[in-house]
């Protein structure tokens, strides 16, 4: 088990010893293979999937170099994905280890306070705890995960992990505000629009307004999941028609899954806009109220009012805030439900 002791800023930053090397000039082979176009997210993705969970260990994007990383375990694995034109990186630990890890975590039982997710950048499932674990209860989360070695990193989370109740628009209720994620119709009936925000949320208020005095009724929680999964929807009154797909400024023209490493937005009711990366997918957290899968990891910081708000990247609506700990003074780190699962969840399509 690697430690990683808590700091203000979770990052590790790696220098590189550089040397000087005289090269002769070489003229070409006449026969030389042309260099491969470089590959993107689906095409490493891709990449995975035929290679298998025993030789490769995920993907993320080197946003220095603006290449993928694949991480393999063999060296043919390494030869086939230099040659679809991505970044290959040999590490120890197989994805199928890996993974093997994190279910045997998601049903360990850990308490409240608690995450954990593959990191593929530090080849590990990284372990987090926040603030309201004592002393004794760590001394069990370290317990539990020795027996996996180096396979694991645990590390202290900034503040409390919180669901942070209290599109990125305001959105109020008798039990508290949070913000709009996405907007969208029903595959069904694409005239019939709705909106969707975090579970929790949907649980805790049945009709929303546009403001605080209730004036403007936005409409009514039409179905919600909290916990195991965080995301609901909320079906528009039909006094309400403006229901624009976008966020702020931002048209939002369709769903996706984020690449580890890759820069991402939220917009949120009580901060605003904040940027940060994306660290892990599937993760796995223990709130005060429950347990959520299958969550995206960020650096992007959140407060409360936040939950339900936009995770996105341009165009593309990746998440819903979900929660996580720390603030947007002093950074943290924040969890989104996959907006794609919600779609799929609800037969419904950006709009």
């Amino acid at each position: 088990m690697k430690m990683i002791k808590p700091s203000s800023r979770a990052i590790t930053t790696g220098i590189a010893a550089t040397a000087l090397v005289t090269l002769a000039a070489v003229a070409p082979a006449a026969n030389a293979a042309p260099t491969p176009e470089k590959a993107g997210p689906k095409r490493a993705s891709t990449l995975v999937k035929d290679l298998g969970t025993k030789q490769t260990a995920g993907t993320y994007l080197d946003e220095k170099s603006d290449s993928m990383v694949v991480n393999v375990t063999s060296a043919s694995a390494a030869d086939a994905v230099r040659d679809a034109g991505a970044t290959p990186r040999m590490v120890e630990h197989s994805m199928a280890q890996l993974t093997s890890v994190k279910s045997s975590l998601d049903g360990s039982g850990l308490m409240a306070g608690t995450s954990w997710a593959v990191d593929p950048k530090d080849n590990s499932v990284t372990v987090s705890t926040d603030n309201s674990v004592s002393k004794a209860e760590l001394a069990k989360v370290k317990s539990a995960v020795s027996k996996f070695g180096d396979k694991v990193t645990l590390r202290q989370a900034e503040g409390t992990y919180s669901t942070k109740i209290t599109g990125g628009d305001a959105i109020w209720g008798d039990g508290g505000r949070c913000s709009l994620g996405f907007n969208v119709v029903y595959n069904s009936d694409p005239s019939k629009h709705a909106f969707l925000t975090a579970g929790h949320c949907g649980n805790a208020i049945a009709t929303w307004t546009e403001d605080e005095g209730g004036q403007t009724v936005l409409g009514d929680t039409t179905a919600s999941s909290f916990p195991d999964d965080d995301y609901a929807i909320v079906d528009y009154d039909s006094s309400y028609t403006d229901y624009p797909s976008t966020v702020g400024d931002q048209e939002i023209t369709e769903a996706g899954t984020p690449t580890v490493g890759e820069t991402v937005t939220r917009r949120g009711s009580t901060t605003g806009v904040h940027d940060g990366q994306v660290t892990a997918l599937d993760a796995t957290v223990q709130y005060q109220e429950g347990t959520v899968y299958g969550l995206i990891q960020t650096t992007v910081c959140a407060e409360p009012g936040d939950s339900g708000g936009s995770l996105h990247a341009g165009s593309t609506a990746y998440g819903l805030t979900s929660g996580g700990s720390g603030d947007c003074t002093s950074g943290g780190e924040t969890f989104f439900q996959p907006v794609d699962e919600v779609l799929e969840a609800y037969d419904v399509s950006i709009g």
